[in-house]
């Protein structure tokens, strides 16, 4: 079997920004092979498609950020875990110059209506396991402040109503561009969980 030509992690990181920045369907396999450095032909060989690529890359994208909420959601009080939470999320949207919004809700806005239009079954399930896997991860962390005395309400409940104002967040940040506002809201979300004071 003949080696690869290029950087599998290399060309999935090159992609995934295209993707991120310009939508599936704004990008080309032209565009990410020739920022690649590789052959169209070899990304084709590789992938079977330019959907298929993107699920590749969306792949090690969720990967890496529910790393990075793992840790957020890791360390301190549970008003410090789910505040850091927030930050990582909103950080995560407002990413890159111009700021490049939320990779998922710009996917699922790409879901095709009709077979062969736009993004299929197999990406809307993608963005929805990353979703169930983000708010599992809230739930464990509120199931766990529910332990310590910090957290006296539904776990389960809680974590949707935050993963849902989450999704909110990423549709108001590619309306409007204020960062503040989103952490206001955030904040806001915060407190309605836990209650102002105390905890």
């Amino acid at each position: 079997m003949r080696p690869r030509e290029f950087d599998h992690d290399d060309v999935l990181r090159i992609a995934f920004d295209q993707f991120w920045r310009k939508g599936v369907r704004g990008t080309s396999l032209s565009d990410i092979a020739r920022d690649a450095g590789v052959q169209r032909g070899s990304l084709y060989n590789a992938f079977g498609s330019k959907e298929a690529l993107f699920l590749c890359a969306y792949e090690r994208y969720a990967s890496e950020y529910l790393r990075s909420l793992q840790k957020a959601l890791g360390v301190g009080t549970l008003r410090q875990r789910l505040t850091t939470f927030f930050h990582v999320t909103i950080k995560n949207f407002r990413s890159g110059t111009p700021p490049r919004g939320c990779p998922t809700t710009r996917g699922l806005m790409e879901l095709g209506s009709v077979e062969g239009e736009g993004l299929d079954e197999n990406a809307r399930q993608a963005f929805a396991d990353l979703m169930s896997r983000i708010t599992a991860l809230i739930q464990d962390v509120l199931s766990e402040g529910a332990r310590r005395g910090e957290f006296d309400g539904d776990p389960e409940s809680a974590a949707l109503h935050i993963a849902t104002v989450t999704r909110g967040l990423a549709v108001l940040e590619r309306a409007f561009g204020d960062e503040a506002q989103l952490r206001k809201i955030a904040a806001h979300t915060v407190n309605l969980v836990l209650g102002k004071q105390g905890r």
